[in-house]
């Protein structure tokens, strides 16, 4: 024991209990030799879950999925304890650097929140399908044996000053070191403060990852708890370094939010402006929703500055901005087939989403100039002068009256990527006043079977909370969008070829034991 510590000691004999109960010839068929290399001194703590973490960095996913469907039915693991490990290893693997890495890291919440909705058959098929992902991509990415993400040895003390301008700059920069020393300083800090502390440099650039990321990462933490906090957040300040090089690379100009937002916060005054509470009602933020639409960039940014400093709810100007990020999705015209994975719609919705959630969890300084960003980069990739679906002619396609009938018409309507007629036939379900439930449970599973570029589980997960926090007269939308998107995602893998489910699927449901 004296030529071990105690972390090593325990390690090793985690990485035995993994290996015996797997068996010496699985194990070594698995490459249990190389997965299980000495970690080392500068490798993450991984507490309790440090065998669960290798075990699905160092498998292949096609070898990992038998494996924890048999830990699943034995009840050694849950699906809380999967996906904790599983972020876990995705953050011990990439470290907020890796595209596929970090979008597989944003759809692990929501895909554990999806198994809520399901019968308990098929429970585990989300969070399944999430960690074959994250196990094929560390796979391509050396498996157990690199790792990007280390144990970060900053200085304790604190630095002087405004940490959140100073993490900024340093991103600004491009300067790692500098950036991961600055944060290392919050290591034991609040979540909360952590977290206030990224948004400066969150709001500096215009790009959905780091919206995103950094929402998801923070909402990781509710599951596996504040002593991650820091791993979990330290990812973005890794991930914003990155996106600035890239910048200064291809030498790109600064964006122009970095001139814009100073400007409308000091031009209205909003810098310690005490939030108000105003609802002006219906009229009034589709008005708003639809001047955020219409742009340019800066008028949309300027007129969320506006409302907020009208005393309008932060709240309900975030809802505004989802109105408009929603008219991207339903405005979308044929000529431009696809509507999901990155297309502008759920790119924005996805975005606003994040920027919703994270001015409900930062100070009220933070919510203003967020939601100011948000309305910007709402519209980014531009807009749609087409009318919302479901045009006229897919409302007459529609045959069903009943729920059932629009159910199941809808269904018809995804299986042949048929995106007016799945939208018209939810449409209609919704002016009957049918229930909202029907409707979730119809289409989760299409979330689930198909690979959605990336992106099916956030924005099953964004449209469900919009929806709850979007005001009567105009939450059916984001349920059309649904639709619509889930429509376009039927058969079509991340290249965009057609005839395939989602990687590991199919093979999950043979083994589970269930149909496909």
């Amino acid at each position: 024991m004296n030529s071990k510590n105690r972390r090593d000691f325990l390690s090793d004999v985690g990485r035995g209990m993994l290996a015996t109960g797997l068996g010496v010839g699985l194990a070594n068929d698995l490459g249990f030799s190389t997965a299980f290399a000495d970690r080392g001194p500068d490798s993450l703590p991984l507490g309790a879950h440090e065998s669960l973490v290798e075990l699905i960095r160092g498998t292949p996913p096609d070898k990992l999925q038998p494996i924890l469907i048999a830990k699943l039915k034995a009840g050694e693991v849950d699906n809380k304890k999967l996906i904790s490990a599983a972020a876990l290893a995705n953050a011990e693997a990439f470290g907020g650097q890796d595209y596929v890495g970090f979008h597989t890291a944003m759809a692990m919440l929501p895909a554990l929140e999806m198994t809520k909705q399901l019968p308990s058959d098929r429970q585990w098929l989300p969070v399944l399908k999430v960690i074959y992902r994250n196990a094929a991509q560390c796979q391509q990415h050396g498996g157990a044996s690199k790792a990007t993400l280390m144990t970060l040895h900053a200085a304790e003390h604190s630095a002087e000053g405004d940490i959140g301008l100073k993490i900024r700059d340093a991103c600004r920069s491009a300067d790692m070191k500098a950036a991961e020393d600055l944060f290392g300083t919050l290591a034991k800090a609040s979540p909360r403060d952590a977290f206030n502390a990224l948004q400066p440099a969150v709001q500096d650039d215009i790009n959905v990852h780091r919206f995103v990321f950094a929402h998801r990462t923070y909402g990781l933490i509710g599951l596996l708890g504040p002593e991650y906090a820091h791993t979990l957040l330290r990812q973005s300040v890794r991930q914003m370094v990155d996106f600035e090089s890239e910048h200064k690379r291809h030498k790109h100009p600064e964006h122009p939010i970095r001139t814009l937002l100073p400007k409308l916060l000091d031009q209205y005054k909003l810098d310690g402006k005490t939030l108000g509470k105003k609802d002006p009602g219906d009229e009034a933020i589709d008005a708003l929703a639809k001047a955020i639409y219409t742009g340019p960039q800066a008028q949309s940014a300027e007129a969320v500055a506006a409302a907020l400093a009208e005393g309008i709810d932060p709240e309900v100007v975030g809802e505004a901005i989802s109105l408009a990020s929603n008219m991207l999705v339903l405005r979308q015209g044929s000529d431009k087939w696809r509507t999901h994975g990155d297309s502008s719609g759920v790119h924005s919705s996805d975005s606003t989403n994040a920027f919703r959630n994270m001015a409900r969890n930062t100070d009220p300084k933070y919510a203003v100039s967020g939601l100011i960003v948000a309305a910007y980069n709402s519209i980014v990739q531009g807009t749609f002068p087409g009318q919302a679906y479901p045009l006229d002619d897919h409302r007459k396609a529609i045959k069903a009256e009943d729920a059932k009938g629009l159910l199941a018409e809808c269904e018809e309507a995804v299986k042949v990527n048929d995106q007016g007629r799945a939208a018209a036939a939810i449409q209609i379900y919704g002016e009957k006043g049918f229930p909202v439930d029907g409707v979730f449970q119809t289409l989760i599973k299409y979330t689930i079977s198909e690979d959605g570029r990336l992106h099916g589980e956030k924005f099953f997960h964004t449209v469900g909370e919009e929806y709850r926090t979007t005001r009567p007269a105009f939450r059916w939308r984001q349920i059309t969008a649904l639709a619509r998107v889930t429509a376009s995602a039927y058969g079509y893998n991340r290249e965009d070829k057609h005839g395939l489910h989602a990687a590991g699927y199919e093979e999950a449901c043979k083994v589970i034991g269930i149909d496909a």
